[in-house]
């Protein structure tokens, strides 16, 4: 084969590739953003005052193919804690640290753990100066919407690469007594 020949068919073959790849072809099984078949249906649970968080779930969710509702054959993702925590160190600048800590489960329809509590946590932090114009609230109402933000795509991303570790009476189920 000539030189021109084979640099034709490396040409012809990225060509293919590439196009392979823009019209989104990919082998059966290896989409990393499609949610494992076990949580395609989730139902969400979280406690009052959490809007926030629940509208961006349901977006992430909804992104990575997860079917959000109340049928009967849907998980239920319940968030078992949600603390919000605010540390304020003064000093000739304030800063303020901003933490987020959320503990979430996913459950059966009858209220029984399919995963152990995962526990996430975002944070962020800024400083201003009291002396200039106040704009803490405007800072602090922000970072707040991106710790939000931060945890329902973690929570999203553990969903979907199905990176949680299954409840412990699943792995060592009770031994069966005879009677």
């Amino acid at each position: 084969m000539h030189l021109v020949q084979r640099v034709a068919a490396v040409v012809l073959t990225l060509g293919f590739s590439a196009g392979l790849v823009g019209c989104d072809f990919h082998l059966k099984g290896t989409n990393q953003y499609v949610t494992p078949l076990v949580y395609t249906k989730l139902n969400l649970q979280l406690p009052k005052n959490t809007d926030d968080l629940e509208s961006k779930l349901s977006v992430y969710l909804t992104a990575s193919g997860v079917q959000l509702g109340n049928s009967s054959d849907a998980y239920v993702l319940r968030v078992l804690d949600y603390k919000p925590i605010r540390h304020e160190l003064n000093g000739q600048l304030i800063e303020t640290l901003l933490r987020l800590s959320v503990t979430f489960q996913i459950e059966d329809q009858q209220g029984h753990a399919i995963t152990e509590p995962r526990t996430l946590t975002a944070s962020r932090s800024y400083q201003y100066d009291v002396a200039t114009v106040n704009t803490d609230d405007q800072q602090e109402k922000y970072l707040k919407q991106v710790i939000i933000d931060d945890i329902a795509q973690q929570i999203s991303r553990q969903i979907s690469a199905n990176r949680l570790p299954k409840a412990q009476h699943l792995l060592n189920p009770a031994p069966q007594t005879a009677q």
